[in-house]
C-alpha cells in the first residue's frame, strides 16, 4: 500500500508542490485518491497473504499434522474461502459506491485547486482553460512555475469563439499578496485577431488585425478568497458512475451512436445521389401521362445525342456525349463533390471514434467492477495452493512469486483495457482477460495441492523417458 501511495504522490507532485496549498488540502487530495488504489492493492494483498500464510503452514508441517488428524486441505481452506467470498462482495460494493464518489471528489478538488492557483491548471503541452482563455505552454520553470516558454493563447469571446490568437516566446505569471488579479506578462510575440464586420456585406471580406509586441500584459481575475475547494460539479465520467447508471448510459450511448451513424449515412447517400428509389410506372392511365422531370431530362439527352456528328464513334464513355468545355466542367464538379464528401467522412470519423471510445470505456468500467470482485477470489485459489506447494514462508521467495504473478495479471489487464478502449477487442473481453487467464492457473494449482503433488513433477516425466528408452533398447537387442 505504501509503495502505491508514494507512486501516487510522485504522480501528482508537480500539481501540488510549490502552489501555496496548505497541508489539509494536500491531505484531502491524497485521501480521495486512496480508493483508486484498491484496484491495484487488493488483488496483490490477497495473493501475497495467501501465499505467505499457506507457505508458512506447509513449511512448519502444519498441513502434515492436519492430514494426520483427518483434516483435508479443502476443509482447512473452507473458512478462508468463506472469508474471501465475503471480501469479494465487499470489494464489489466498494467499487460500485466508494470509488465513483472518490473520483467525483478528486475531480472537483483538482478543478477547484486549479481555480485558486492558476499555475496548477496550466499543463505543459496541452491547452488549459483559465478564466476565458485557452492557454498552452511548452515548458514551465522557475519558482512556483511562474516562468513560461512558447505561449499560445486563444481568447474567447462572449459567444465562446476563439477570434483572437496570441503567441509569445516567453511569459511570466505575476501576482501580489491579497490581490484577485494575476498578470500574465508576455514577451516577444505576435497578436492576431479576426474582426467581426457589422454589415452583412463586410463579412465576406474576412478582415483581421495583426501586430507584433515586445511586452504584452493580460490581467486574469482569480476569485482566490471566494473559491470553495469542496464545491461540487455535476460532471460524470465512466469512472464516476455505479452499475445502475452505467447500464442506463450504455444503452443511451449506443442508441445515440446508431442514430448519428444512420443520419450521416443518409446525408452522404443523398449528397452522392446514389441508391435513388425507382419511379413506379403509372399503369392506371394509358394515355396522356403527365410529363415528369425525368422525362424532360431523357428528352434533352436524346436531343444532345442526335446533335453528335454522324462520323463520331461512341466509345461507351458518357463524357463523349458532351462538348469539351462541358467535359471539363463535369469532371471538375465531380472531383469537388468527391473531395467534399471525403472531407466530411474524415471529419465525422474522428467524432465517431471519440463517441465509440466513450461507449467502450463505459462497458469496460461496468465489467471491471465485477472482474475486480471475482479476481480476489481467483487469486486466493492461486496463492493458497501455491504456498502449500512451495512450502516456504517469509518475505523471500513467496514475495518474488507473488509480485511476478501480480505484475503479469496487472499488465495483461492494462494492455487489454487499452485495446478495448480503442475498439481493437471487445470491452467485455478486455475487462475479464487478466482474470480469465488466472482462472485455469488457480484450478491447476488447487488440483496439484489437493493431490499433494509438486508444482512440476519432473521425476514422473523422467521415469517416462527412461521407460521409453529401455523399451527401444530391448527391441534393438532382440
Amino acid at each position: 500500500m505504501f509503495i502505491f501511495i508514494f507512486q501516487t504522490i510522485w504522480l501528482f507532485i508537480d500539481d501540488l508542490a510549490g502552489k501555496g496549498l496548505d497541508i489539509i488540502i494536500i491531505g484531502k487530495f491524497l485521501f480521495y485518491l486512496l480508493p483508486n488504489l484498491t484496484e491495484k492493492v487488493l488483488p496483490l494483498t490477497v495473493l501475497l497473504s495467501s501465499i505467505l500464510t499457506f507457505g508458512s503452514f506447509a513449511e512448519n508441517y502444519e498441513f502434515a499434522a492436519m492430514k494426520a488428524s483427518g483434516i483435508s486441505l479443502q476443509r482447512a481452506m473452507l473458512p478462508l474461502i468463506i472469508l474471501v467470498v465475503i471480501l469479494g462482495g465487499v470489494t464489489f460494493f466498494f467499487a460500485n459506491s466508494v470509488i465513483p464518489a472518490s473520483e467525483q471528489k478528486i475531480y472537483n478538488l483538482r478543478r477547484n485547486i486549479a481555480k485558486v492557483k492558476p499555475a496548477a491548471v496550466i499543463v505543459e503541452g496541452v491547452f488549459s482553460d483559465v478564466e476565458g482563455f485557452n492557454i498552452k505552454v511548452d515548458q514551465k520553470y522557475g519558482e512556483n512555475d511562474k516562468y513560461l516558454k512558447e505561449v499560445v493563447i486563444h481568447k474567447k469571446t462572449n459567444l465562446e469563439k476563439n477570434n483572437t490568437v496570441i503567441k509569445a516566446k516567453t511569459g511570466e505569471l505575476r501576482s501580489s499578496q491579497g490581490s484577485d488579479i494575476i498578470q500574465l506578462v508576455l514577451s516577444d510575440g505576435h497578436y492576431y485577431e479576426e474582426i467581426e464586420a457589422k454589415s452583412g456585406s463586410g463579412k465576406d471580406k474576412s478582415p483581421f488585425a495583426r501586430s507584433a509586441f515586445e511586452t504584452y500584459t493580460i490581467n486574469i481575475e482569480i476569485p482566490q478568497n471566494t473559491q470553495d475547494l469542496e464545491e461540487e460539479r455535476n460532471v460524470r465520467t465512466d469512472k464516476m458512475k455505479n452499475v445502475s447508471r452505467l447500464n442506463k448510459d450504455i444503452d443511451s450511448l449506443k442508441e445515440n451512436n446508431v442514430k448519428i451513424v444512420a443520419a450521416f449515412s443518409k446525408n452522404i447517400t443523398n449528397r452522392m445521389g446514389a441508391f435513388l428509389p425507382p419511379i413506379p410506372a403509372d399503369t392506371t392511365q394509358k394515355s396522356e401521362q403527365p410529363i415528369t422531370a425525368l422525362d424532360t431530362v431523357l428528352s434533352n439527352k436524346k436531343k444532345e445525342i442526335a446533335a453528335v456528328k454522324k462520323d463520331t464513334v461512341y466509345t461507351g464513355n458518357a463524357l463523349d456525349l458532351y462538348k469539351d468545355y462541358r467535359k471539363i466542367h463535369i469532371v471538375t464538379a465531380a472531383k469537388n463533390a468527391i473531395s467534399n464528401i471525403l472531407n466530411s467522412v474524415l471529419g465525422k470519423k474522428e467524432e465517431l471514434q471519440r463517441r465509440y471510445k466513450i461507449y467502450n470505456m463505459h462497458i469496460l468500467s461496468l465489467h471491471k467492477k465485477f472482474a475486480l470482485a471475482l479476481s480476489c477470489i481467483i487469486l486466493f485459489f492461486v496463492g493458497a495452493p501455491l504456498g502449500a506447494i512451495i512450502r516456504k514462508g517469509g518475505l523471500g521467495l513467496p514475495m518474488v512469486i507473488a509480485i511476478t504473478l501480480f505484475l503479469t495479471y496487472y499488465f495483461i489487464g492494462v494492455f487489454a483495457g487499452n485495446y478495448a478502449k480503442e475498439g481493437n477487442i471487445h470491452p467485455i473481453f478486455g475487462a475479464w482477460l487478466s482474470t480469465l487467464i488466472m482462472l485455469p492457473l488457480g484450478v491447476f494449482l488447487t488440483k496439484r495441492a489437493t493431490a499433494d503433488r509438486g508444482l512440476m513433477d519432473f521425476g514422473h516425466g523422467i521415469e517416462k523417458i527412461k521407460e521409453f528408452f529401455k523399451k527401444h533398447i530391448k527391441v534393438k537387442s532382440s
